[in-house]
């Protein structure tokens, strides 16, 4: 009698203990967004012209998001810079991509298809307009490029945007006054080389690579870009206040530099998406990229200097509810 009943007892504390793991299994279920955690299906990021900063990035940034995201499939398509990537993201041809601050507000001004549908994830590095000339040049200032051949950047790129706004701040025309080409950072180092062009604009990051390379092989200088230009840059509307005067450190390119720091104008990268995206993709696209600042800034310099404390900050650009959740998730 005595061993049927500790039989019973113990059947049912079995069957008790098995019940409340059941519940607990739910419980953990409804509470924790293990979906989410893992979001899965194809991306295409678009990148920027061979041989730029958004293209190299672009490619590690992949590998980074294959360890943190393996259900995730990415595409990387290259491009011609900013004013291109972010029409393929605003229409739907890409779901990621980077573009400076200052292409995004004139895509917005312009009122472009799918402008009001574009979202922040991260504020990420600057970019340093360089204008780069032979070192025997009697170039000494942006003024002194009348009548020269400038490479001025492809038709959808941020270098485009930026050298023409720098041209006529200093008080030149563009299409009247230079010879310009439409080179983008690919063809623009050989062309100096070989005597094709007399200068050229880039602006990305610091160092970028292809430049760095021109400078072990052939004679180049960094032509001053002073603070009194960005001064005239802000004068003539509202897309250019994204513009700050900044410095080319001495030992961005050694070869070129002389240790001398040279002046410049920078303006902000974002990380941008629109608000179709899903916010669990976009809350592990945006951790992945900040997680990820120092292995891809051993080969890509600039993303060394992505920042947690600055990365919110996205405007023109509203933050995507999933980068925002990300943000909260690791506010100290």
């Amino acid at each position: 009698m005595l061993q049927a009943l500790s039989r019973i007892i113990r059947r049912r504390a079995v069957q008790a203990s098995a019940a409340l793991l059941v519940v607990l299994g739910l419980l953990t279920w409804w509470l924790l967004p293990i979906g989410e955690a893992s979001p899965s299906g194809d991306l295409t990021f678009s990148t920027g012209s061979q041989n730029g900063v958004y293209q190299r990035y672009g490619a590690l940034l992949k590998g980074a998001l294959a360890r943190d995201l393996p259900d995730v499939s990415i595409d990387l398509r290259s491009s011609e810079g900013s004013q291109q990537n972010l029409a393929r993201v605003a229409t739907g041809e890409a779901d990621f991509t980077i573009a400076t601050a200052d292409a995004v507000a004139k895509y917005k001004r312009d009122h472009k298809p799918g402008a009001d549908r574009l979202r922040g994830c991260a504020r990420l590095y600057d970019d340093y307009v360089q204008l780069i000339v032979p070192r025997d040049s009697k170039v000494r200032s942006v003024l002194d490029l009348r009548h020269k051949r400038v490479g001025i950047g492809q038709e959808g790129s941020g270098v485009r945007l930026i050298a023409e706004r720098v041209l006529k701040a200093a008080g030149l025309d563009p299409t009247r006054e230079i010879a310009p080409f439409p080179s983008g950072i690919d063809t623009v180092p050989g062309q100096l080389q070989s005597g094709e062009l007399d200068a050229f604009f880039w602006s990305g990051g610091l160092p970028t690579a292809a430049i760095e390379e021109l400078s072990e092989r052939f004679r180049i200088r960094l032509i001053p870009l002073e603070p009194e230009l960005v001064e005239k840059l802000h004068s003539t509307g509202d897309p250019t206040s994204y513009y700050r005067a900044a410095v080319v450190p001495a030992d961005a390119y050694l070869r070129a530099q002389n240790g001398v720091p040279v002046p410049t104008v920078a303006v902000a990268n974002l990380l941008v998406t629109t608000d179709r995206m899903d916010s669990a993709m976009t809350e592990g696209f945006t951790r992945t990229v900040i997680k990820s600042r120092d292995r891809i800034g051993n080969t890509v310099h600039p993303a060394q200097l992505v920042d947690l404390r600055t990365a919110v900050y996205t405007d023109p650009l509203p933050l995507h509810d999933g980068a925002r959740r990300y943000y909260r998730s690791v506010k100290p």
